[in-house]
């Protein structure tokens, strides 16, 4: 049976359309979509490179315009909205007039510094028609795994709102090296999104949505209406394909789609270049595809344990722990701990891992690497005398710890 009927088959409450099909194609509204879009009151919104940019590589300011015009129609309505934008590095390669995306790091660190003062002007000259204000945010994946700094954005964020402007966040390019890069925005906006605890992220790209049938075949391509559940069916029609000026595909937008829906957020992926896609949204148009929220609405602590701070290490516990912690009411003792990886500090994030090597949850150590290996699969009582004074019996409490399947 192929992928594509045994989707139809085990998953009934998924529909297809034709993307730009007349209206009367599809004459019942999707009451589902209405409730997830409309009592969104705060959404983070996506926009990648391609959308942004014209035929020749340069960023096209009637598209920012256009989009600056969308963003201010939705937040007229009361909506709060935070823009995570690509384009730095293309409007970068657009000034300077080069043929296409250079190909070692430091010359596109030097593209997005050029490119970014004029996508943030370009951003600004758009929202000012409409009474607001852009706000320039450049974040590096060190500004998420810090505590301290991810209360600082999110403080900086609320304090947007308040003043009704618009966060522009990108990617700081300019500084990024491999260790640190996002790799791509869409994470970057699903952390984002995780960070404000948005019930909404809208990523706009340049393909209409998660298609069910493959668009580069003669006759119109068919676009999934709406995701229940991210899972390995879903994840295999992706194509993993990337557009010429971008450097995320469909399978870079599920994965960061899959951290939002897990933390209790819902996802659009939709098309940025067809017409007043984020108004049309919020009259109830079927644009794209949704991805509705499955996971437990987790608190902004255990988004940042769960979705966002990157791991320092990792814990490799028996069958027995892995069933104890998916109960939701066990703490990791050390006595279920087989192997421990990495070096880190107490505190620090560590991944939790099966005997297979899948990870299924994430916590807050309250060991440092080589205390805990030197109590592995030791029972609490010989793990206290093991370290002398121990302060805690658990390696993770349980209070510390997010299950992430």
């Amino acid at each position: 049976m192929s992928i594509d009927a045994e989707i139809q088959k085990n998953t009934p409450v998924w529909t297809t359309r034709i993307e730009g099909a007349p209206s009367s194609a599809n004459p019942t509204r999707d009451l589902v979509r209405d409730e997830v879009v409309l009592s969104a009151q705060t959404w983070v919104v996506k926009v990648g490179t391609s959308v942004l940019a014209g035929h020749d590589g340069r960023l096209d300011l009637a598209k920012i315009d256009h989009l600056a015009e969308q963003i201010s129609k939705v937040m007229d309505t009361g909506r709060k909205i935070a823009l995570v934008s690509s384009g730095a590095v293309g409007a970068g390669i657009g000034r300077l007039g080069l043929k296409g995306r250079p190909d070692n790091l430091r010359q596109l660190q030097a593209a997005a510094a050029i490119g970014q003062s004029y996508l943030i002007r370009a951003y600004d000259d758009g929202l000012r028609k409409h009474g607001r204000h852009a706000a320039q945010l450049l974040l590096t994946h060190e500004d998420f795994d810090s505590r301290l700094r991810y209360l600082n954005m999110r403080n900086t964020l609320h304090a947007l709102f308040e003043w009704n402007a618009v966060p522009i966040i990108n990617e700081n390019d300019t500084i990024s090296v491999d260790e640190i890069k996002f790799g791509d925005n869409d994470r970057l906006a699903a952390m984002v999104a995780n960070l404000i605890q948005a019930p909404l992220l809208v990523i706009l790209s340049v393909v209409d949505g998660l298609y069910l049938t493959d668009p580069a075949l003669p006759g119109p391509a068919e676009v999934v209406s709406r995701v229940p559940v991210i899972d390995d069916r879903v994840m295999n029609l992706a194509c993993g394909g990337r557009s010429a000026l971008g450097t995320g595909g469909m399978q870079s937008k599920l994965a960061s789609a899959r951290l939002v829906t897990h933390a209790g957020g819902s996802v659009i992926i939709a098309s940025g270049t067809r017409p007043d896609p984020l108004t049309r949204l919020l009259a109830g148009d079927e644009v794209g595809t949704l991805f509705l929220a499955h996971g437990q609405n987790h608190k902004a602590r255990k988004r940042w344990i769960g979705s966002t701070a990157r791991p320092r290490g990792r814990f490799i516990v028996d069958d027995g722990a892995r069933k104890a912690l998916e109960s939701g009411a066990n703490s990791l003792l050390a006595i279920g701990v087989v192997e421990v990886e990495g070096d880190f500090e107490k505190g620090d994030v560590v991944a939790v891992r099966d005997a297979s090597g899948q990870e299924f949850a994430r916590g807050l150590t309250n060991y440092t690497a080589a205390d805990a290996r030197s109590i592995r699969g030791q029972h609490t009582l010989q793990a206290r005398k093991t370290l002398g004074t121990s302060l805690y019996d658990e390696v993770i409490h349980r209070d510390n710890l997010v299950l992430i399947l």
